[in-house]
């Protein structure tokens, strides 16, 4: 997506397959259009916070933040621990998106304040459905404070 005042959801996954699953599934709701996929949580921040190889993009806020949490650079933990622990970005919706089902990474996040934790289902069909759902909830139906969006 090149224009970056229209993003509405970002999705910080290093996987392509995955990545490609989403937008696919993103896409048959009909907002693939207002993602930005990142590869690693260093480019993540970089995005939220428009430094970086972002630093000409107005600071705008997205809806929501789909976040792996095994990721290259900064792992999703730490990005989450910096978005949540930040006033300006506390109240930007955050759902993990991740292979992880370990209890730890679950109690971590919502420590931290990530609003759900989504554990990516093996089944393509099922992936394709839950992404389908989620991004429709969170990019359409969810309401966010415009005074917080950046």
């Amino acid at each position: 997506m090149s224009d970056f005042e229209e993003v509405d959801i970002l999705l910080a996954e290093d996987s392509d397959t995955d990545a490609e699953m989403t937008l696919r599934a993103l896409r048959k709701k009909g907002i693939a259009n207002s993602v930005t996929r990142v590869k690693d949580g260093a480019s993540a921040l970089d995005f939220i916070y428009a430094r970086g190889d972002y630093a000409e993009r107005a600071n705008r806020h997205p809806k929501v933040i789909l976040l792996d949490l095994k990721m290259p650079k900064v792992n999703g933990i730490d990005v989450l621990r910096q978005i949540k622990g930040d006033p300006t970005t506390k109240t930007i919706p955050v759902v993990v998106l991740t292979s992880s089902a370990q209890d730890r990474d679950l109690i971590d996040t919502y420590q931290l304040g990530v609003n759900s934790y989504i554990v990516k289902p093996v089944d393509f069909d099922q992936f394709f459905e839950v992404i389908s759902n989620l991004g429709f909830y969170w990019a359409v139906m969810n309401k966010v404070a415009t005074s917080d969006r950046g």
